[in-house]
């Protein structure tokens, strides 16, 4: 017991660009409907890692990994990676694991201009990527928009699931801010800053943190979210492009959604 109250207590890992840099929002799959959101990110510039024998370094590597969601309710979605892959330089493709979601946004009055919701995450991923092969993830999603502007708040509870280094669960807090330069063009930040774990909480400086300018740009049946980011406390990934490519997958399959 008392080995695992220091695991508990251990500082915390640096973290590579994970497989989905985002910020939840309220959008959801119609009832009945697939979509699939394709997350990519490859970090230019950065510093390599050694946290563990084995580590995947994220460094001039391309991180692909596709969503696939599904409307269960008009308030419930659910989602799964698959597969969270990696690129590197010469070509070769590694497929590194598994996650699956469940995504609640609470109904909402006629004319309301706020929401809020929340979202759970369990998955598999190999030892490449995390010396715990087991995680899951707590989101609290609250948001708003006002005329042009949009704003975003998640607050996220990372937790081990089962894996040789249990830690105490780790708190981030991302924020999104963006205003609607036309209606299809959407210009702002968003921020995403660890604060710790629940046994250290507030220890910033001792946490990732990552800043991105981002454009949001709907084209109709799908949509492209880009970002060009910097890493610094102690984020090893100094330069970071990311990008979230959305369709309806029913248009993939040729299926016409009876609304168009």
């Amino acid at each position: 017991m008392a080995c695992m109250g220091c695991a508990l207590l251990a500082a915390q890992p640096a973290k590579a660009a994970p497989e989905e840099i985002q910020v939840y929002m309220d959008e959801m799959d119609k009832p009945g409907h697939f979509g699939l959101d394709t997350h990519l990110n490859y970090v230019t510039d950065g510093t390599y890692t050694d946290d563990y024998p084995g580590q995947q370094q994220a460094l001039h590597r391309l991180r692909i990994t596709p969503e696939f969601s599904y409307g269960i309710t008009p308030n419930v979605e659910a989602g799964l990676y698959l597969p969270l892959a990696t690129l590197d330089g010469q070509g070769r493709l590694d497929p590194g694991g598994v996650k699956a979601r469940l995504k609640f946004i609470a109904p909402r009055a006629e004319g309301q201009a706020w929401w809020w919701g929340a979202n759970f995450e369990i998955g598999h991923v190999n030892h490449k990527l995390d010396v715990n092969p087991w995680n899951a993830e707590l989101k609290g999603i609250v948001g708003t928009r006002l005329n042009k502007w949009t704003l975003a708040e998640n607050a996220n509870v990372d937790f081990v699931v089962s894996g040789p280094q249990p830690h105490s669960p780790e708190v981030e807090f991302d924020t999104k801010l963006a205003y609607a330069m036309t209606k299809a063009v959407s210009l702002g930040v968003e921020s995403y800053n660890g604060t710790g774990s629940f046994a250290h909480f507030g220890a910033v400086g001792e946490s990732d943190q990552s800043i991105f300018a981002v454009a949001d740009i709907d084209l109709g049946h799908w949509a492209l979210n880009f970002g060009l980011g910097r890493g610094y406390g102690t984020n090893p990934d100094h330069m970071i492009v990311k990008a979230i490519v959305s369709l309806p997958l029913e248009r993939i399959l040729g299926r016409r959604d009876a609304a168009d």
